[in-house]
């Protein structure tokens, strides 16, 4: 029980205030909380699975560079879906199918983002420090930290989304993927110059930033469009 504890408060402590329970706080604006509590458990139980299973073979095998460029290109997309928009009609017609694959949507995201993150890396730490015998409880004990902080993530953003204006969520949300999208992409690249080869960093990431920048301004305008 003292190991459980342990394990909880170090894993809950970690993730707070961590991108990913800011990640949350956007997703609140494009799925419902069920959606996104199903996506996210399923995700933390398989990370921290991992974590805790397969110990430091998952980020020996797996290179950062990769892990950090799918990040960014997740999160770029995300961005881009929101400032897009969605079409209330559509939505309504394609309520039966679109709600089911929603949890899949957020697993993926949430997977993405957390995969090689300290909170993995915290899991991977205890799952190596006590052993095989142990492994059980510092699944649970990590996976129940990890949730109960990234359920406040939740809760704030269903708060803000009850409360706020129209859109002011959607625009926080745009916001906070993009800069999670470029900063995680900045790194991708400082470590695909590293270890794979050298590379002009800031020219190709200001580059792929003003693309990108385009692109929302294109989708924005169609959104736009379509609304009148």
């Amino acid at each position: 029980m003292l190991l459980f504890f342990k394990v909880f408060f170090t894993e809950f402590i970690a993730e707070m205030g961590d991108k990913t329970q800011l990640m949350l706080i956007a997703l609140t604006s494009k799925y419902k909380l069920k959606d996104i509590i199903l996506g996210t458990a399923a995700a933390i139980l398989v990370l921290n699975g991992l974590a805790v299973l397969a110990g430091g073979l998952v980020s020996e095998f797996i290179p950062g560079w990769l892990i950090k460029t799918i990040a960014a290109l997740a999160f770029l997309y995300f961005a881009a879906s929101t400032i897009a928009g969605d079409d209330d009609e559509e939505e309504e017609e394609g309520e039966k199918t679109k709600i089911p694959f929603a949890p899949l949507a957020v697993f993926c995201t949430f997977f993405v983002a957390e995969l090689g993150d300290k909170t993995q890396l915290t899991a991977i730490t205890f799952g190596a420090n006590e052993g095989m015998g142990s492994a059980l409880v510092v699944w649970i004990g990590c996976s129940l930290g990890l949730f109960a902080a990234d359920i406040l993530g939740m809760l704030v953003g269903y708060l803000l989304k009850s409360r706020t204006p129209d859109g002011l969520l959607n625009t926080l949300a745009f916001v906070i993927f993009s800069i999670f999208g470029v900063y995680t992409l900045y790194q991708g690249l400082n470590l695909i110059s590293a270890d794979v080869c050298p590379l002009p960093v800031w020219p190709v990431l200001i580059v792929v930033t003003a693309a990108f920048a385009a692109l929302c301004v294109c989708l924005f305008r169609r959104r736009e469009q379509k609304a009148k």
